[in-house]
C-alpha cells in the first residue's frame, strides 16, 4: 500500500521532525504580541518556521519580536485590520517581505461584555469586524501567496482561532463575541471546502480559557471557579496552544480540514445534562 510505503520511508528519517516540525516554511500571526497569539508565534518559531506576526501598536511589535528572536526568524509589524483597506494593506506589506506563505493563523480579535438590555451597536461592528470579517478578507488577500507554495503532498494552513464560547452559550454576557466565535468556526468549514482545491487546509481551534488579557478579568476573580469548570482542573498553557497548532500546521495534518479542535480542558466537549447529577 503506497501509505504503508509512505510510513517506510519516513523511519529512514526523523519521523516525529518530518511530521510536526516547521524548517523552511513562513507564517503569519496577527494579533501574535501577547496571549495566545504570543504562544502561537512561539511554537512556530521553536518548530523552524519564520513568523511575521501584526498588532495594532508597532511598540508593542518590536517588543515581542525582540523576546521572540531567540527562537528564530521573527519580524513584528503594525497593522490595523479592524477594516478591510487595513487587511489590504497588511497583505501588501507581507508581499513585500515573502514570495509565498505556509501558515496563516488568524488570531487577532475583540470581546465586548454588557447586560443585554445595555448591549451597544458599537460592541456588534467592533467585534464582528475583527474576529469574523478580518479573518475572511485577510485571508482572501493571501490567496496568492498561501497558493504559491502549496502542493497536494505539502498545503498551506488557515488557522482561525475561534473559542468554546462559539461551541457553547458562554456564562458571561457577550453576545457579540459568541456569535462571531460561532461564525468563525462555520466560516472556517465554508473555506476549507472552497480551497481544498488550491491545497490549503483551513482549520479552527477553540480555545477554552488561557492567561490573556481578554480573560485577565475572569481569571483575576473566578480563577478557581473556572478551574473547577474543567475536567481537567486547570487553566490552559502555552504549550498546550503552541502543541495545537504546531500539530495544525504542520504534515501530521495532512489530511485534516474544516475541522474546529477544541483545546479547553474538556470544558465544552464533556458538558453533562444538567439533571445528570441528580441521578
Amino acid at each position: 500500500m503506497n501509505s504503508e510505503r509512505t510510513i517506510n520511508e519516513a523511519r529512514g528519517t526523523d519521523w516525529l521532525a518530518s511530521m510536526f516540525g516547521l524548517p523552511g516554511q513562513t507564517a503569519v500571526v496577527t494579533g501574535g504580541t501577547r496571549g495566545i497569539g504570543y504562544m502561537i508565534a512561539e511554537g512556530l518559531l521553536r518548530a523552524g518556521a519564520a513568523v511575521i506576526l501584526c498588532a495594532r501598536h508597532q511598540e508593542d511589535c518590536d517588543t515581542a519580536a525582540r523576546q521572540l528572536s531567540p527562537f528564530g526568524e521573527v519580524m513584528g509589524v503594525r497593522a490595523d485590520l479592524s477594516t478591510t483597506g487595513g487587511c489590504e494593506s497588511f497583505a501588501r506589506l507581507v508581499s513585500t517581505h515573502t514570495d509565498s506563505i505556509d501558515v496563516l493563523v488568524n488570531n487577532a480579535g475583540a470581546s465586548w461584555g454588557a447586560a443585554i438590555e445595555e448591549y451597544p451597536e458599537a460592541a456588534w461592528d467592533k467585534v464582528l469586524g475583527l474576529n469574523l470579517k478580518a479573518p475572511f478578507f485577510l485571508t482572501q488577500q493571501l490567496l496568492p501567496l498561501l497558493r504559491r507554495g502549496a502542493t497536494p503532498d505539502d498545503p498551506s494552513r488557515v488557522i482561525n482561532i475561534g473559542s468554546i464560547d462559539g461551541l457553547v452559550v458562554p456564562s458571561v454576557p457577550n453576545y457579540a463575541y459568541a456569535a462571531s466565535k460561532a461564525a468563525i468556526h462555520h466560516l472556517t468549514r465554508a473555506m476549507a471546502r472552497d480551497l481544498a482545491e488550491s491545497h490549503v487546509l483551513v482549520n479552527a481551534i477553540a480555545p477554552g480559557p488561557f492567561e490573556s488579557k481578554m480573560m485577565s478579568w475572569m481569571l483575576r476573580n473566578f480563577e478557581q471557579r473556572i478551574k473547577d469548570s474543567s475536567p481537567l482542573g486547570r487553566v490552559g498553557s502555552a504549550i498546550d496552544m503552541a502543541a495545537a497548532v504546531v500539530y495544525l500546521a504542520g504534515r501530521g495534518s495532512g489530511y485534516v480540514t474544516g475541522a474546529v479542535l477544541p483545546v479547553d480542558g474538556g470544558i465544552a466537549t464533556t458538558i453533562s445534562s444538567p439533571w445528570a447529577e441528580d441521578l
